[in-house]
């Protein structure tokens, strides 16, 4: 559900995190650590709201970690697959 504050609609942190396809434990995990800032603007009952500025810096963020995970996927594929490497399961 869409909030507005001064004629501007605003975004609760559920719809953000389906908007960008992130978990709201990974985007409260994020403002914890300082990867994200924070947003400035909170309703009465003190729930985030989050302006369509703050949905595209947590897109770029988001985007940024899918990238490094698919580059550690790579790296990590082609290490197993050298053939150099000799991997030993117990």
């Amino acid at each position: 559900m869409t909030a507005t504050n001064r004629n501007r609609p605003y975004h609760r942190t559920t719809e953000v995190c389906r908007i960008v396809g992130i978990s709201r434990s990974t985007l409260l995990r994020w403002f914890k650590s300082g990867m994200v800032k924070d947003v400035t603007y909170r309703d009465r009952r003190g729930w985030r709201l989050f302006s369509q500025a703050d949905i595209e810096r947590i897109q770029c963020e988001a985007d940024r970690a899918v990238e490094k995970v698919s580059s550690l996927s790579r790296d990590i594929s082609e290490i197993l697959n050298a053939d150099d490497v000799k991997v030993e399961l117990h």
